[in-house]
């Protein structure tokens, strides 16, 4: 049907060919793998019980059909009963040389605004945190005689008088405390890549959770036990995940469950730092069904010092976006109230590479 074979299966896009009674003629390799199903699985299936799109298109897509026109339809979720949805732009148009042929191109636009959106905010995390190292280490020697001056001055005092000063020195160590998560950043060793068992840490970082700030939460594991191995460093892996159970545990006070999800996506590719693109296959999520991120704040959780919580550093997940990235990761959240999702994406380990352990954590 398709004149040009070698056009066809260049198409850098996801291209179905769609037969008049809308099932499905031919399927080029980009829609292969971005459906995650083989041609031989499409090919005579209707459109609609495979291509899953967030959007009423029947009645639209008739109608171009029998007017022989095109069909634009942007922002819009497509996935399929094997892969997750994915936002992107639709265009449907006739096949030239047929009379009742139409083409269906899909362009998956969620990938590549969200990593332009996350290499920007890493250089401005970079700017900020660099700005605050300084300062903490320049606050953190008057605070120290704060505190000192304040303990000298309990010695001599009522008990009433006793209570301001231990307010004072609290105070001070927790704004201690607060300044020494700053320098943490500056302080964090270059991350050493190398073949890790994502379960292995993930288990050990729920089992951590659950017996401490987590222990009034239900943990489900849904795991792709044919998962390959990870191209990450084991210890720095471990403190994102801890990172992102204990931020899933303090958004649930009541209880609630936390699920973690992984899966094996061949299609997703992004462009990294250097500008060149990387596959990301292995997919790692951190579903909680708390009350969601608070919408003022939902696009910028990533940047350091942004915090939906009373008394929060905004510190954690600046700190998890930064420990992806420094391995070629890319780290995305979807919140709404009742469901959070933080997705993981690493790259994968070559096959040739030695295991160091089970593990990859020292």
């Amino acid at each position: 049907m398709i004149q040009d074979a070698a056009l066809w299966t260049s198409l850098p896009v996801p291209a179905l060919l769609l037969a008049p009674d809308d099932t499905i003629a031919d399927i080029n390799p980009a829609a292969e793998i971005f459906l995650n199903l083989s041609a031989k699985a499409l090919t005579g299936t209707a459109v609609w019980d495979k291509v899953m799109v967030d959007a009423p298109l029947e009645q639209a897509f008739a109608r171009a059909r029998r007017q022989r026109s095109s069909l634009f339809v942007n922002d819009v979720d497509v996935g399929s009963g094997e892969r997750a949805p994915m936002q992107c732009n639709i265009q449907f148009a006739p096949l030239q040389g047929s009379d009742d042929h139409m083409i269906m191109m899909i362009s998956p636009r969620e990938i590549a605004s969200r990593m332009s959106q996350n290499i920007s905010t890493g250089r401005a995390a970079k700017s900020a945190i660099g700005m605050a190292e300084m300062l903490a280490h320049e606050i953190k020697n008057p605070l120290a005689g704060i505190t000192g001056a304040a303990q000298l001055l309990s010695m001599g005092l009522g008990q009433d008088d006793i209570e301001l000063t231990d307010l004072i020195v609290d105070e001070c160590r927790r704004i201690v405390k607060l300044l020494e998560q700053v320098e943490q950043f500056g302080n964090l060793r270059p991350a050493v890549p190398r073949p890790v068992n994502i379960h292995d840490i993930l288990d050990r970082a729920r089992q951590s959770a659950a017996i401490g700030f987590g222990a009034h939460m239900r943990f489900v594991e849904d795991y792709d036990p044919s998962l390959p191995r990870a191209l990450a460093d084991g210890d720095q892996l471990l403190q994102v995940f801890l990172n992102l159970l204990k931020n899933a545990a303090e958004a649930c006070k009541s209880g609630g469950t936390i699920r973690l999800h992984t899966f094996y996506e061949p299609s997703l590719r992004v462009q990294g730092r250097d500008g060149a693109l990387a596959r990301l296959p292995l997919q790692i999520e951190v579903i909680d069904d708390g009350p969601g991120l608070p919408p003022d704040i939902a696009g910028d959780v990533f940047e350091p010092f942004v915090s939906g919580r009373e008394n929060g550093t905004g510190l954690g997940l600046a700190l998890v976006s930064k420990l992806v990235g420094d391995v070629g990761g890319w780290i995305s959240v979807d919140s709404v109230p009742g469901r959070t999702v933080f997705r993981v994406s690493l790259p994968m380990a070559p096959k040739s590479a030695p295991a160091e352990d089970d593990t990859g954590v020292s």
